[in-house]
């Protein structure tokens, strides 16, 4: 089977989070600075968490992408950029049985890096339309991601689809 990869565009939910602040660059978190371009970025997975109702986009930079592909995420090659954008899930407006995006909550991103200490990760997030740092610092993160640990503290599994047949 072939990774499911989708480029962020054709999701047509998707908003531009440049748009919420204004058009204004959004100041780093946690050191890690906004990544420019991530509404390019081709989509690794989605996701519904159930516990907080709402639904997830998990999307990677070229070289996440290709690193996926290949199957070389044990670990994740540096370089990679994993991001995660967030909404509170809401029901279709004309369409009540499906689950889709509602308010924005946060974009938050993860770069695998040589020099980021104990996880190999730098991690940041952006609150709200606004695009506030979360400035709480990378324990948090880690403390989140720990159950992970094994897998280069990274939950996502990349989704998967049939191969082409003609191709």
């Amino acid at each position: 089977m072939r990774f499911f990869w989708t480029r962020i565009g054709m999701l047509g939910v998707v908003l531009s989070l440049s748009g919420l602040n204004g058009g204004q660059a959004a100041a780093p978190s946690n050191g890690l600075s906004y990544p420019q371009g991530w509404q390019d970025w081709s989509t690794l997975a989605v996701s519904h968490r159930t516990d907080n109702g709402t639904v997830r986009v998990i999307l990677g930079n070229e070289i996440a992408i290709a690193a996926a592909r290949r199957g070389e995420t044990q670990p994740w090659p540096d370089g990679a950029i994993l991001g995660k954008v967030v909404w509170k899930a809401e029901a279709l407006a004309d369409w009540p049985a499906a689950i889709g995006p509602g308010a924005f909550v946060h974009a938050e991103f993860m770069a695998r890096a040589e020099d980021a200490g104990e996880t190999g990760w730098r991690w940041g997030r952006w609150v709200g339309a606004e695009l506030t740092p979360f400035e709480q610092g990378d324990a948090q993160c880690i403390a989140c991601h720990s159950p992970v640990k094994s897998r280069d503290w990274v939950f996502t599994e990349p989704a998967a689809v049939p191969l082409d047949p003609d191709g």
